[in-house]
């Protein structure tokens, strides 16, 4: 039984459907990127950012992309934690650990009755209604040709599911310790449930 999930929301720009370390894309929706190659689809559950790959062609990539890729500030950070929150209290979520990074997010989340792809959905719109308010947005004023607000979002997420107390807690551990690999502090934000035994 699947007791909850280790999901990876990305930014805009992150993670290409072309990233010569793979994807999770069977097909390329922009021009301009498939000539850098075609979708690298993989079917593994476990990360593959440390696959040795061609960083010169990744960037190459990130170059042709319509808009600049995002990066959060650590302002912005606190605001898409307040939407978070939000999107917690709304849902009745809970979520045992996050780290908020510039270019992807981690959480340890508990198996509700939406789905977990509704609960990311509701977590980045709640996200992106904050940063929007505070006139923080990455693409602030840039819409897309149906009048839409571009996103600061990939279209899709990360997601591994944990089956166990023993997956939960070293997700847990994971994440937790994430922020340390890109030389920034532990993170403690008021949306994470202490985590008990299942």
């Amino acid at each position: 039984m699947i007791l909850g999930f280790h999901v990876i929301m990305t930014a805009y720009g992150f993670w290409l459907p072309n990233d010569p370390r793979g994807s999770w894309s069977t097909w390329i929706r922009q021009w301009e990127l498939l000539r850098f190659g075609e979708a690298t689809k993989i079917f593994t559950r476990q990360s593959v950012a440390h696959r040795p790959h061609d960083h010169a062609l990744r960037l190459a990539a990130k170059k042709a992309l319509m808009y600049e890729p995002v990066s959060f500030t650590g302002v912005q950070a606190v605001e898409i934690a307040s939407g978070f929150k939000r999107a917690c209290e709304e849902g009745a979520y809970r979520i045992w650990a996050a780290s908020i990074l510039p270019e992807h997010i981690h959480l340890v989340v508990a198996r509700h009755q939406r789905s977990i792809s509704q609960i990311a959905a509701h977590l980045k719109g709640k996200a992106s209604e904050h940063l929007a308010l505070k006139e923080m947005h990455p693409f602030q004023n840039s819409r897309t040709p149906a009048g839409d607000r571009v996103s600061a979002w990939t279209r899709r997420f990360w997601k591994v599911f944990l089956y166990s107390d023993h997956d939960i807690r070293n997700a847990i551990g994971y994440v937790r310790r994430n922020p340390a690999k890109e030389g920034k502090r532990l993170q403690h934000w008021s949306f994470v449930t202490a985590y008990n035994s299942w």
